[in-house]
Formats: structure tokens, C-alpha cells, sequence
């Protein structure tokens, strides 16, 4: 269905008419040089382009009171000194003859972005808008925002299409209350009144210099966690780049390729309907080359190699607990949560090797610290074959999705015996021709000529070929990190820091917990160059499980995966498998159920083996 990318070119026109160095950085070069750099890399040409449409008064009047939309309105007819008295009434706002005009096609870019995704017409999309909308609040103008854009959206779902409670989760920019602006309720402990209680989900960020593992920390220990539990139908993100490697008002180092990997792992949710809407972000170049990353991943690209120590801050752990903390009592993921103890040599942001230059606020950032990735990926030519299936079934049998190829291609025939001649004993002359396809498939993706693909194996050949598999990567190529993750139903492994083995969780908060407390960290922790995923016999996987399991490994090896599965259970799984390799969203897993104890106390045992060298494995931060 495609990616909407929502825009007017008249929102560029309000600009700062008096000297107010607090205000200037919200200019409009912020969005010429987002859209600048989408059309550079042909990015704009993908996306259906929808010319953002004013929001009427009723639609505004969702969230606004009908006074402060009238005051607004009247921004309109009034002259500079005007303006600029009314400016100083408000925190960090400036007014323009073209405000409301533009904040209506802001907040319209928003609800049409909305109208798109929930009809179908596109799977998800970007609003490329301005004024940013998250703080400004009922009757009033706040920090650069007048309308609330993404809380309109949020309000328009609800009453156009019927969807029902929202969960709002927020990071930002807190130190313990002292940063702008200083709201006692943007800190943990804030989790809502009433019945909203515990769908507000604070993540105050304590110090500056934040970067990759601890955003995905955040995402894998609590947002993820409790999205799975709330199973949401839509997903609308506050898309605030101000967070971004070089931003003088975050002063974090998210670099661009970040967005990318939240991206994608927000795409395993809502059946893939993902709105997002442009809020800060005030660094030129790093905000271009974060939207892009951004909207590539929107459009199903591979993400790129997520560069950097995956280490998480002492302080990012902190906040994390407290969020924990703050939150147990409303959510049965949270509940069931494994947080061991620290140890004292978690690095801090100062040990870690992207840094944050000059302490002017400008923000000074080398041109190596943003993504030196970007232009490659964009010249790179996507693989001719993104999803292959190599199986002794036909492809009619396995019900495979349109675009996945069933392929016949094989290695040389005395290239596979010479294989095949490392474990003479362990082959019969009926799995060569199997070996030979499956050597095949694992050419062309270490080559790029293959995104990831699913073989097939018989019972008696798959632990040797797996073997050769192994063997035949390393050898490829010197250095290489294959992440082979092996599920055999309850087979013991050898416990070490690369080899390990747990029973597979039948719960479905289990299963999660597996997935983005051990699989994803480690995962990530590793920096593999692709994955092998092994489904031997009485593996235990439902479709459903073995489709998110997939799904969420493509992001950090940019979708390079190999699913080697027994032909007695590839009917099953071939076609889920596929859909999910393919970038389809996977299915639901169902109504979230709590893990069992002996669960918990599998995952709590590996994580104290493993935490010590996998810090993204950390959740909880020593007691005080």
C-alpha cells in the first residue's frame, strides 16, 4: 500500500520577525532541508505526496478551547509589536501574520495522514509539518507549538474510526526536573489520574549525551514491553529529532541510523499502521539525515548497521528503573520483568566513542559523528530477490506470498560433495541436492543478491548442515559474526557466553520477554553480520511466534537471515515465515498471558551468565 508523505509547502513561510535568540532555531530551513534531502536521494519520489489540507475549527476545537483558537485566529490581522507582545506571554513562542494558516495545515497534515493509514490507502506515512505541536496545550502556545498536532490525530482515531484508549509514552530531556520546562509531571511518577492511570509512561533522561543503546534500552526494557501488552490498532509517533547526534536543544547522540532501527521495530505493531508526525529537531543537517532514515524504513528498506559500544549509561539505566518502578502495578509485562543488579563498570557517556564537540549552544558536531552511511545505502541497488524459499516442497504447496521466489539455483555439484565430504557420515546422497540449494541461498545473501531466504533440510542432515552453513560463512569472509540462533524443542546446548540454551516459554509474556529481554539485546550486543535461525525438531513454534521472532531479527543485521526448517514443519511455517521475511507485520500473538515462574527463573538464570558481557542485557540499576 505504500507510505504517505504529507506536506504544504506554505508552512515554511512563518519565521521569526524580531531578535530572539531562544526562538530562532525553529526556522523554516528546517523543513526545506528535510524535504531537500528526501528528494536528493529519491526517497520523495517513493511515497505517495499528499498536499496537507487546513484543519477546520471543529477539528482543532478536538483538543483546543473555542477562545484560544479565536486568539489565534486573530494572529492573523495583527502587526509586529502586536505579534510580539503577545509572543512574551507564552513560553518560548513566537506569532507570525502566516501562524494559524500554517499550524491549521500542520495539524491538517496530521489528521489526513490518519484518514489515509486507518482507510487503507497507505500502510503508514510522515507528516513533514511545522509548527510542532507536542507542548502546546489546551488554551495555550507552548515551546515553538501552537496545535497539538499529534494529540488531534489521536482524537480524530478515536472519534472518526472507533478506536478506543490511548497509551502515551514520552522520552525526554529532564535532569531531574532543572531543564526546560521543568515540569514536576514529566518525571517518572507521573502515570495519569483516573482510569488513564498508568497509560502515561514517562522516561525522563536525567544527563545529556544519551545515545543508541540507551534509546534502544528504553525501547526493549519498557515501551516495547507494555505496546505488546496494550496490542494498540494504531501507532502515532511524536517524531522529535531533537534528539539526534548534534541537536543544540537535546544535546544527545542518537545517530541517524538510530531512527531507522526504532522504526522498524515499531513496524511489528498496529498491523504495521504507523503515523508519524514531525515535532523537533534543529540541527540542519542531522534532522535531514534522521527523516530520511526514518522514512527509508517506512518505505521497507534494510536498516543500516547500527554503529557504536551497545552500552547503556549508568543514568539511562536509572531512569529505566525508575520508569519500571513507577509502572509495575498497571502492567503485567512490567510484572514479570527480570531487572538483576548492575555491575559498577557500566560505561558512561563520556567512555563511549560518539561525542558531543564544543559546548557552545550551537552544538558543534564532526561530520563523521552523522551518518556516513546514508549516501551509500541510497546508491546501493536493492537486491534483485528480497525473499527466497529453497524447499523439496513445491511452491504452490507452501502457499507462498506474491514476490517470494521459490528458487532452483545450486552451488556446484563438486562444490557441494567437497561439503559434503566434511561430514561424510551425516550425509545421504538424497541431501546434496538440498545442501547444494541451501549453499546457493547463502551465497547470494552474504553477496547481496538475496535479502534473506528459508530452506528446508531433512531431520537426519540438519545438524551437519548447519555445521557446513557455519563453516562456509566464516570462510567467505575474515571477521565475519553469524548470530545463529538454534530452537530444537527441549535439546540442551552447552552454557557459555556464545552458547547457550533455554526451554521455549509457552506464555505469550514469556515468549516476549524472550524475544526483547535475551534474543534482541544480545542480538544487538553482538553486531552480527547476519543470522542463521535453526528450527529443528519439535521446535514448539506457533506461526504466529516464529513470524514476530523473524520480523524483529531483520532489524539488527539489516534483514540478512537464513531460517534453516525441518520439511516435516515447513508447510506450517513456510508461508508465515515468508510474509515476515518479506516485511509483512506479523500477526498478534493473542491475548497476553503472564509467564510462568520456571519461566522467569530460565531467563533470570541466562541473564546472569551473559549480562556481564552483553550490557544492552541490563536492566535495572544498583540500589541506592
Amino acid at each position: 500500500m505504500g507510505t504517505a508523505l504529507v506536506y504544504h509547502e506554505d508552512m515554511t513561510a512563518t519565521r521569526l520577525l524580531w531578535d530572539d535568540p531562544e526562538c530562532e532555531i525553529e526556522c523554516p530551513e528546517r523543513l526545506t532541508a528535510a524535504l531537500d534531502g528526501l528528494r536528493q536521494r529519491g526517497l520523495e519520489e517513493r511515497c505517495l505526496c499528499l498536499s496537507a489540507c487546513e484543519a477546520s475549527e471543529e477539528e482543532l476545537g478536538l483538543v483546543h478551547s473555542p477562545e484560544y483558537i479565536a486568539l489565534v485566529q486573530k494572529t492573523q490581522t495583527l502587526d509586529k509589536e502586536e505579534l510580539h507582545a503577545l509572543s512574551k506571554q507564552y513560553n518560548a513562542v513566537y506569532f507570525h501574520p502566516d501562524t494559524f494558516h500554517c499550524a491549521r495545515l500542520a495539524a491538517g497534515a496530521a489528521l489526513q495522514l490518519v484518514d489515509a493509514v486507518l482507510t487503507g490507502a497507505v500502510h503508514n506515512g510522515l507528516a513533514l509539518v511545522r509548527p510542532p505541536g507536542h507542548h502546546s496545550q489546551r488554551a495555550a502556545a507552548n515551546g515553538f507549538c501552537v496545535f497539538n498536532n499529534v494529540a488531534l490525530a489521536a482524537k480524530h482515531a478515536k472519534q472518526k474510526y472507533g478506536l478506543q484508549s490511548v497509551l502515551y509514552f514520552s522520552w525526554h530531556r529532564y535532569e531531574h526536573g532543572s531543564f526546560w520546562p521543568f515540569l514536576p509531571e514529566s518525571d517518572a511518577d507521573a502515570v495519569g489520574q483516573g482510569q488513564g492511570q498508568g497509560f502515561t509512561v514517562n522516561l525522563p533522561w536525567n544527563q545529556v549525551g544519551m545515545g543508541n543503546a540507551d534509546y534502544l534500552a528504553a525501547f526493549l526494557h519498557v515501551l516495547l514491553p507494555l505496546a505488546f501488552e496494550f496490542d494498540p490498532e494504531l501507532v502515532l509517533v511524536s517524531a522529535g529529532f531533537d534528539s539526534a547526534i548534534g541537536d543544540p536543544e537535546g544535546q544527545m547522540q542518537a545517530t541517524p541510523e538510530c531512527f531507522a532501527h526504532l522504526t522498524q521495530l515499531l513496524q511489528v505493531l498496529a498491523g504495521g499502521r504507523i503515523c508519524a508526525v514531525l515535532e523537533g529537531g534543529y540541527h540542519l543537517e542531522s534532522l535531514a539525515q534522521s527523516v530520511c532514515m526514518m522514512v527509508q524504513t517506512l518505505l521497507g528498506d534494510p536498516t543500516p548497521p547500527l554503529l557504536g559500544l551497545m552500552v547503556p549509561c549508568q543514568s539511562a539505566l536509572e531512569s529505566i528503573q525508575s520508569v519500571q518502578t513507577a509502572q509495575t502495578p498497571y502492567w503485567t509485562s512490567l510484572q514479570q520483568n527480570v531487572a538483576p543488579v548492575l555491575s559498577s563498570s557500566t560505561h558512561s557517556p563520556e567512555e563511549r566513542s560518539l561525542r558531543l564537540l564544543g559546548e557552545s549552544p550551537t552544538c558543534a558536531v564532526a561530520e563523521d559523528s552523522l551518518s556516513p552511511l546514508l549516501d551509500q545505502l541510497c546508491l546501493r541497488p536493492a537486491p534483485p530477490i528480497c525473499t527466497a524459499v529453497a524447499s523439496t516442497v513445491p511452491g504452490a504447496a507452501l502457499c507462498l506470498p506474491p514476490g517470494v521466489l521459490h528458487q532452483e539455483g545450486s552451488v556446484l555439484r563438486e562444490e557441494t560433495e567437497a561439503w559434503a565430504r566434511l561430514h561424510k557420515s551425516r550425509f545421504q546422497d538424497e541431501d546434496l541436492a538440498t545442501l547444494g540449494k541451501i549453499l546457493c541461498l547463502l551465497d547470494g545473501i552474504m553477496d547481496g543478491q538475496i535479502r534473506n531466504a528459508i530452506a528446508t533440510t531433512t531431520a537426519l542432515a540438519t545438524a551437519a548442515t548447519l555445521d557446513v552453513l557455519i563453516q562456509r560463512c566464516l570462510a567467505r569472509r575474515a571477521q565475519r559474526r553469524i548470530l545463529w540462533l538454534n530452537i530444537r524443542g527441549k535439546d540442551a546446548a552447552i552454557q557459555s557466553m556464545f552458547h547457550f540454551s533455554t526451554p521455549l516459554p509457552q506464555t505469550t509474556g514469556g515468549f516476549l520477554s524472550l524475544i526483547l529481554g535475551l534474543v534482541l539485546p544480545l542480538a544487538y550486543g553482538f553486531q552480527p553480520d547476519m543470522v542463521l535461525m535453526a528450527l529443528g525438531p519439535a521446535h514448539g513454534l506457533q506461526n504466529a511466534q516464529a513470524a514476530l521472532l523473524a520480523a524483529m531479527l531483520r532489524s539488527p543485521v539489516g534483514g540478512r537471515i537464513l531460517a534453516v526448517v525441518e520439511e516435516e514443519s515447513i508447510r506450517l511455517l513456510a508461508r508465515s515465515l515468508a510474509q515476515a521475511l518479506h516485511g509483512e507485520t506479523p500477526p498478534s500473538l493473542g491475548p497476553f498471558s503472564k509467564a510462568t515462574p520456571e519461566e522467569i527463573q530460565a531467563l533470570m538464570f541466562l541473564k546472569a551468565r551473559l549480562e556481564a558481557r552483553w550490557k544492552l542485557l541490563q536492566v535495572a540499576a544498583p540500589p541506592p
